[in-house]
This record gives C-alpha cells, structure tokens and sequence, in this order.
C-alpha cells in the first residue's frame, strides 16, 4: 500500500520526476551534435545511448532542447544563404518586382514546415511516449536504411539548387514528418526524397538543413517549459540544458563541415552499412533483456 501511494505521489509531482545527471547531460549532448545532420537518427541514437548507459529515456523534452544547439550551427554555418532567403523572402513580399529565387525558397521553407508542426502539435503524446519504444527505433534503424540505398540507385543526383520546386518542398517537408519517429532520422528522410526527387546529394542535404531550422527551433521552444518538468523522461536543469545545447552547437559545427564535404563524393548508403548492424544490435540487447523497451 505505502509503495503505491508513492508511485501516486510521484506521477503527481513533477519535482519527484528523475534528474539527469552531469555526465549524462555531456555525452548526449556530444551524441546530439554528432548525429543530428549525419542520417543516422540522433532522436534514436539518444534513446540508445541514454538507456543502454543509464536504464533511463533523458525524454522528448531534452532532446528537442539540446536540438536547439545543432540548429544554431545551421544558422551560423549557412548564415550567408539564411540571410539572402529572409531579405529576399521580405523584399518579395512588398514588391512583386522583386520576387527572385530567394522569395520563392522562403515560401518553400514556410510551406514544407506546415505538415511537420501540424503532426508534431497534434501527436505531441503519442511522439513523447509510445514512439519512443526500443524496439520501434531498432526496426526502423533497419528498414529506412533501405530507403537510403533505393534513393541512391534509383535518384538521378542531376538538379542543382536553384533548381528546386515548391513540389519538392512539399514532398520534402511530407518526409520530415517521419523524423517524429526515432530510428528514421531528420536529414536521412529529407534528403532521401530530394534524391528521389533528382536532386544532387550537395542540393538535397543544404535544402534539408535549411528545412529543418524552423521545425526544430519551434519544437524546442515549445518544449522548453517541458524540459524542466516532463511528464515523462527525466528533468533537467537550466545549467543542464544550457551547456547541453552549448555542447551540441560546437559538436554539430562540425559535423555539418564533414558531411558536406563527404556526400560531394559518396554514397548514402554508407550511411545504411552503419544502420543495419546497429539496429541489429540494439534488437539482440533487447531479446536478451539487456535493454529496457
């Protein structure tokens, strides 16, 4: 009776929710800025880590916090094409005679990120608890590999950047929405449709980044609030969060450098030879129980 009226006492006190501790807080923000922009799944990867390593889910909440940090390395590492977008997108608004490329790819952003906010807001339990499931993010780890590699051989990589389409953004921006699901990755859904699309690998990874800066700047604001207390996952301080974004901005500069220059040369398919085994993987820690769900 006395351990039931504790559980209750904790399910209705946000201050008795599970802390996250300082190591914890370091190594997935290094796990954030590592896997953000590399189409791996850093959602899932921070599932992972965070379970194998210290038998808790750091929650939803954290993650969109951290993501903040890898976001504001989009926004300084493509500051000079955000600027010509945001100016460009202003100056079309008030004069038609000065709507040039940069005013369409404003639209674009705008219109592709409706789809995600509208699904992020209405499915905001469902993304926090049962998507979050270990064996949900094995499986997908494995089956969007897939997906990389029928974009790879079935994707023209022929259209340059200022060749994309509101039509691209669209499908694009449809495809994001599946990064709500830890294991598929942002960037690996979004560029595997831009190749799908006969978008080059450079093209399609630029206009997935840029894609991503207002889903996930509103995404982690909006769970701010969240991050302190969750309703489920573990709280975090304002210390915690700051360093951690700090943390996953200086890591995820750098991964942005690396990646653009690696798919300029390769396939993303080596990114499914990673995948697979690791889903693999974190399938056989669970059967043998050495992962919780």
């Amino acid at each position: 009776m006395n351990e039931e009226i504790t559980l209750l006492a904790a399910a209705a006190d946000p201050a008795a929710t599970e802390n996250i501790g300082w190591v914890q807080t370091i190594v997935l923000s290094i796990v954030q800025g590592l896997t953000e922009f590399l189409p791996i799944s850093s959602s899932g990867h921070l599932r992972i880590v965070s379970e194998l390593f210290w038998g808790a889910d750091a929650g939803a909440s954290f993650t969109a916090v951290v993501q903040l940090g890898t976001e504001a390395a989009v926004l300084v590492f493509f500051a000079k094409e955000i600027w010509q977008i945001i100016t460009g997108w202003f100056a079309g608004v008030f004069n038609k005679e000065r709507r040039g490329f940069e005013y369409r790819m404003g639209w674009m952003i705008i219109v592709a990120t409706i789809p995600v906010v509208i699904l992020g807001v209405l499915g905001k339990d469902l993304i926090r608890e049962a998507l979050r499931n270990m064996w949900i993010t094995a499986s997908v780890l494995i089956l969007f590999s897939l997906v990389f590699i029928l974009a790879e051989k079935m994707g023209k990589k022929e259209r340059d950047y200022d060749q994309l389409t509101m039509k691209d953004a669209i499908i694009m921006g449809l495809a994001q929405c599946l990064a709500l699901i830890p294991g598929v990755s942002r960037s690996g859904g979004t560029i595997s449709a831009g190749l799908f699309l006969g978008l080059k690998r450079e093209v399609a990874t630029k206009f997935s980044f840029l894609l991503a800066i207002p889903a996930v700047l509103g995404s982690g604001l909006y769970s701010l609030p969240d991050a302190f207390a969750p309703s489920s996952g573990q709280a975090a301080s304002g210390l915690q969060l700051t360093v951690g974004t700090l943390v996953a901005f200086v890591v995820g500069y750098i991964s942005i450098a690396w990646l653009m220059k690696f798919v300029a040369n390769h396939s993303f398919s080596w990114f499914a030879a990673y995948r697979i085994p690791a889903g693999l993987l974190v399938m056989l820690l669970l059967a043998l129980g050495m992962l919780n769900p």
